[in-house]
């Protein structure tokens, strides 16, 4: 009986959710799509000037308004550039639209798409030199219905092509590069979203939209030193990236990109947001601290509504868009709530103030001080801000735990490592370490399960920070 109940209530469920609720003509009827673009042309004629153009673009979090005009002129060319991921992380990154992911293209059901591209990888950055050799690219839009033969096509440096399309369906969808191998094209930063609105619009009203997509970079030092700036440059890691062990895992494009610029809203809005998973390899637990997300449209769909989530699982490409109301003043944590990924730069704010109060947020991975140089510097500083500053600061006194400012002067490397490798050990035997338990509160440190390489990392960033105190202090002063 249990099991004829649920196929009942499963029953009206689908019927429910068939092709139009309401009884009136089927909104996804095959016959009435525009399925018949036009052949998609390629040429030597070359843009120049701006990467990105076009009314419907958004280069920012925040979503412009929908342009009314029924045909949408979108150009995003294809650039290889020297992009930020991290603090003191310069990465050698590809590009749609000179930036990192691309513009956000906004329509909505029946507009065409008129899109044009140049392939510009040739072209050299102004100021340093090129750090990726020209290659093809060609652009997939997951938003259109066409021959992928045709419209999806690599072309070459100074190549250009164009092509339209007509929107069918509503969501939120991922473009790309779909030029082999896109794995490597993807996690080199050739991505965006194009959001589709239904043709009678959202069903609900909002006081403010943003964008939200969640990506993953794979990095390491660039094996012939190469530096921008004075910085290290960073390359792709195809041995991480084949098997999907990310090093940042974002908002965005930048690692904690959000926490230092949080999206404004006001106690009492409502918020709609166009959360995006565009991986390439891992799933995103998208979770709000905070609030509960009222109304959830997957894929971007209002035909696909949840309400009352606290997360939305998105796989790689699967989208939402969720819809909640801020109850009052505070800042709002967005963050990925498989919490590796959050430690690796996927958490950002939605702030009722001009400035987040950073020290308050427990979900910690937050940029402290300045940034290193030194590959191994920068990576203990990172995880150092995932990991600990729920806990310590550096030079802004006592939390939890100690100030770590001067912390190499205070203890040796071999102490600073077997703690950090094993505090629990230590407790049993080293009376400094039952010194410090006892002052602050017999609270003990966890556990982190370091490795040496991380816990080197951590010692050599300690000593980073100790000697530019030492510096700014200057000879005459006293220790």
């Amino acid at each position: 009986m249990r099991i004829r109940t649920s196929l009942f209530a499963s029953s009206l469920l689908l019927a429910a959710c068939g092709p139009n609720p309401s009884g009136g003509p089927d909104r996804y009827d095959i016959s009435k799509m525009d399925l018949k673009p036009l052949p998609a042309q390629v040429s030597n004629e070359r843009h120049t000037g701006t990467f990105a153009a076009g009314s419907s673009l958004s280069t920012t979090a925040t979503l412009k308004p929908l342009d009314p005009a029924p045909v949408k002129e979108v150009r995003l060319d294809t650039t290889h550039k020297i992009i930020e991921i991290a603090p003191g992380v310069k990465f050698s990154a590809w590009t749609f639209g000179d930036q990192v992911p691309g513009p956000t293209v906004r329509a909505r059901v029946g507009d065409k798409i008129r899109f044009s591209m140049t392939n510009r990888s040739d072209e050299p950055v102004p100021g340093v030199q090129l750090t990726a050799a020209p290659m093809m690219h060609s652009m997939d839009f997951h938003a259109a219905m066409v021959s992928p033969q045709d419209k999806y096509r690599s072309v070459a440096p100074g190549q250009t092509i164009t092509f339209e399309f007509t929107l069918n369906y509503p969501g939120v969808f991922m473009y790309h590069c779909g030029t082999p191998m896109i794995l490597e094209h993807i996690a080199s930063g050739m991505y965006g979203a194009v959001v589709v609105e239904p043709r009678e619009g959202y069903p609900t009203k909002v006081d403010r939209e943003y964008v939200v997509i969640q990506s993953e970079f794979y990095t390491k030092p660039d094996p012939a030193k190469r530096k921008v700036d004075g910085a290290p440059l960073y390359v792709l890691d195809g041995d991480r990236l084949r098997a999907a062990q990310p090093t940042y895992t974002v908002f965005n494009g930048v690692h904690n990109g959000m926490v230092r610029q949080p999206l404004a809203a006001k106690a009492g809005e409502r918020l709609r947001l166009f959360v995006l998973n565009v991986g390439p390899s891992k799933t995103s637990s998208f979770h709000i601290v905070g609030t509960i997300f009222d109304r959830v449209w997957f894929e971007g769909n209002p035909d696909n509504q949840f309400r009352g989530m606290q997360t939305v699982l998105l796989g790689s490409s699967n989208s939402a868009i969720v819809e909640f109301m801020i109850p009052e003043n505070g800042s709002y944590i967005m963050v990925d709530h498989h919490f590796a990924n959050a430690s690796q730069g996927a958490i950002g704010l939605i702030s009722t103030s001009a400035k987040s109060d950073e020290k308050d947020i427990e979900h910690h991975n937050i940029e402290a001080t300045a940034t290193p140089s030194d590959p191994e510097e920068v990576k203990g500083k990172l995880d150092f801000e995932s990991k600990c500053l729920a806990c310590h600061t550096i030079g802004q006194g006592k939390k939890l735990g100690p100030d770590l400012a001067g912390v190499t002067k205070r203890r040796s490397d071999d102490w600073l490592a077997k703690w950090l490798k094993s505090p629990e050990k230590m407790l049993e035997s080293d009376a400094d370490a039952k010194a410090m338990l006892k002052e602050f509160g017999n609270i003990p440190m966890p556990n982190q399960s370091l490795s040496d390489a991380e816990i080197k990392q951590y010692i050599k960033y300690f000593r980073w920070i100790d000697a530019q105190s030492a510096a700014a202090a200057g000879p005459h002063a006293k220790h």
